[in-house]
This record gives C-alpha cells, sequence and structure tokens, in this order.
C-alpha cells in the first residue's frame, strides 16, 4: 500500500479538517488573542492530524502487507482466515470476518457437492457390481451353446467387461489409498494373471509372447498392477500392423534403486510430437482417431493416474512402423516398510 494511495482515500478528511483551521482562524479574530497562539492553534492541530494519519498509514500497511505475503506463501489459499491475526482496526476487522464468512460459504458448497460426487461415484460402483452378474450369465449360456455366433457375442462381451473395468478403476482412482493394499508381490505373478485375463484376445489375434526374467518381487498392490498391465497389453493389441504377427516381450530388470518392468511391442507405434501427449485424459491421437481403432483415450490416461497414486514411474517410448516400449518402474522403497 502506498502513502499517496492512502492519502487520496482520506482527501475529503483533510479538506474538510482544513476548512475547520480556516473557520476557528476567522472566529478568532473578533477576540484580542495574540498571532503566536492563533497559529499555534492551527499548527498543532495540523500536526496532530497528520501524526495520527502517519500512525494509521504505518498500522494498516503492515497488515496489509502481512495478509499478501502470507496469502503468496500458502498453498492453499482458503486458510488465509486461520494464520492472519485480527488486526485492531475497524477495517481490517470488517474484512477479516467478511474473508471467514465467504471462506466458510465455500467450504460449506464444496462438500455439498463432494457429497453429491461421493454418492454418485457409490452408485457407479454398484451399478459395475450389478452388471457382472448377468455378463457371467451371459458367458455361461455361450459356454453351453458355442458356434461362430455365440464365439462373436463373447468377444464383444469381453469388450464389455473391459470397459467396465475401466470404469471401476476410474471411479476409484481418486481415492486408491483406501483401495489398495501394497506388499511384496512377485513380478511372474503379476504377468501370469493379466495374460490370463487376455487370453482370449491373444490366442484369437495370434499374438507370439516373449515372457522371461520376471522373477522379481516389488512392493506393490497386485489388482491395480494387473489392471495396469491390461490396459497395455489391450493397446499393443488394438494397435498391431496389419496383417504382420504381433510380438509382445515382457522382462524386467534389477537396478540399484528400482526394478523396472518392461513391455515391448512390434506394433503401428506412435507419433514422434504425440508421444508426450499419450498419458493426457482424452487424448486419442492419429493412431485413436481411426475408424476400427475408437480409441476413447481414458486407458493410459488412468494408467499414469494410478501410478502416481502408487508411487510407480511409468515411462513410454516409441517409433513409429516400428513398436511401441512401456516401463513401469518400482522403487525398491516400500510404504510397508514405511508402515
Amino acid at each position: 500500500m502506498k502513502f499517496k494511495d492512502f492519502l487520496k482515500d482520506k482527501i475529503i478528511t483533510t479538506i474538510l479538517l482544513l476548512l475547520a483551521i480556516l473557520t476557528i482562524e476567522i472566529f478568532l479574530i473578533a477576540y484580542p488573542i495574540a498571532n503566536f497562539i492563533r497559529i499555534y492553534i492551527a499548527v498543532i492541530t495540523l500536526v496532530l492530524y497528520i501524526i495520527g494519519i502517519a500512525i494509521e498509514y504505518l498500522v494498516k500497511k503492515q497488515f496489509y502487507k502481512n495478509l499478501i505475503m502470507t496469502l503468496e506463501e500458502l498453498e492453499d489459499k482458503y486458510l488465509i482466515t486461520e494464520i492472519v491475526k485480527s488486526p485492531n482496526f475497524i477495517e481490517g476487522k470488517i474484512l477479516k470476518n467478511s474473508l471467514e464468512q465467504i471462506n466458510k460459504s465455500m467450504i460449506e458448497n464444496v462438500n455439498k457437492y463432494k457429497y453429491m460426487l461421493e454418492d454418485y461415484k457409490e452408485y457407479i460402483e454398484l451399478w459395475i457390481h450389478e452388471i457382472k452378474m448377468p455378463i457371467a450369465t451371459s458367458k455361461m449360456i455361450i459356454e453351453n451353446n458355442k458356434n461362430e455366433v455365440t464365439k462373436n457375442i463373447d468377444e464383444e462381451i469381453e469388450k464389455i467387461e473391459n470397459y467396465i473395468e475401466q470404469a471401476l478403476f476410474y471411479a476409484r482412482s481418486s481415492n486408491v489409498e483406501k483401495d489398495y493394499y501394497i506388499r511384496k508381490t512377485n513380478l511372474q505373478d503379476i504377468v501370469n494373471e493379466s495374460i490370463k485375463k487376455n487370453k482370449n484376445i491373444l490366442i484369437e489375434q495370434k499374438i507370439s509372447l516373449n515372457i522371461h526374467d520376471l522373477e522379481r518381487e516389488v512392493n506393490t498392490d497386485s489388482k491395480w498392477i494387473v489392471f495396469i498391465l491390461n490396459q497395455i497389453i489391450q493397446n499393443s493389441v488394438k494397435y498391431m500392423k496389419s496383417g504382420q504377427p504381433l510380438e509382445i516381450e515382457i522382462y524386467a530388470k534389477q537396478q540399484k534403486e528400482n526394478v523396472i518392468l518392461y513391455i515391448k511391442d512390434n506394433g503401428i507405434g506412435i507419433k514422434k510430437g504425440e508421444i508426450t501427449r499419450v498419458f493426457e485424459k482424452g487424448f486419442t491421437g492419429t493412431n485413436g482417431r481411426e475408424a476400427n481403432k475408437k480409441s476413447t483415450g481414458i486407458g493410459l490416461y488412468l494408467c499414469k493416474k494410478l501410478c502416481n497414486k502408487l508411487g510407480i514411474a511409468i515411462e513410454l517410448n516409441s517409433t513409429q512402423n516400428e513398436g511401441t516400449e512401456v516401463r513401469l518402474v518400482f522403487p525398491k522403497g516400500s510404504y510397508v516398510d514405511i508402515a
């Protein structure tokens, strides 16, 4: 707060004071009072007013300076009312009280929408669990009535299952910490589970798998990692080269500070300029916009989000028309050890 700006707010008060001093001096002329006394009255009144103005300016300047500095340093700006001390002048008290009321209203409003979102998420999770029953029944009927038609229906049902699983994990992705259990897990078991879940499409598309060097233990939640692997493997199958067998290689390397799980394929790859955007929500890229791909741009975004929650790094390299490599980096540090 600049002093000249402060004085602008005091211009009316200052003019009125000067008019009051002038009026007093005019009245004093009618009395036999020494000039020294008249001058003294005018000067002392003006000096005391200036001192009062200066003290008020310093007090307010210090308060607003602290307010602005604290606000700039705060990551959560709404906490400002809990940190700033209550001022000893009326405008500051009104300001702080107003901010407290605004903050209270904002929190109530946020909580209202938070409860609405939680209620909607619970409904989605309930719906997903309910829909699994008719899907399982449908697959049982297909199993007992195998023919070319039911085989095609089974393929479409598997796609539905994948999308439902994606929706479930997406709904839970904001609160992963409430749904995961970190423990020592063998990468071989995780990869085997993922391959098992995708066996039908892998067999149908005659995918060549090269799995090796997976006898490594990592600290993670196997359920979430299996889901992440599913998304990566399904992407490899979706973006395989037309007329060329797809080869997927999965292996792990033990590093000093971490264990890296590699998933490589010889698919169509990704354009160089699009690699940095593949983890963005809704980004489909050139490959995903092709009519036969129908990409949603959610799979890799969700993988990235879940990896961040689990403390795992996910990295991707790709060369167009040559293939893609995805790396999951598991740090040696363990949440279990910390606990």
